[in-house]
């Protein structure tokens, strides 16, 4: 049930990402879709869509990357080093 739960997590962004897309593509061929009234209002809700889309599954998989300890040594939490000054 969890790994079902996650692909959902995973699979909602990739949609939205995708819808972004097209209508990113479809303003610059001038098509106009139904929500929106302007071509460049379209656009810029389909690039943030499209950005927000791609940022939450790199986070997500950034997430499980440190989580299992494989990910770069500059993306791995630092620990306390702290130096005592006396």
């Amino acid at each position: 049930m969890q790994k079902i739960i996650a692909l959902l997590i995973l699979v909602i962004p990739a949609i939205l990402a995708g819808v972004g897309v097209k209508w990113m593509r479809d303003s610059v061929f001038g098509v106009l879709n139904e929500p929106f009234t302007m071509t460049a209002v379209q656009f810029g809700v389909g690039l943030a869509i499209s950005v927000a889309g791609i940022w939450f599954i790199g986070g997500y998989i950034l997430h499980r990357e440190k989580k299992n300890k494989r990910a770069a040594e500059r993306f791995q939490k630092k620990e306390n080093t702290t130096v005592d000054e006396d």
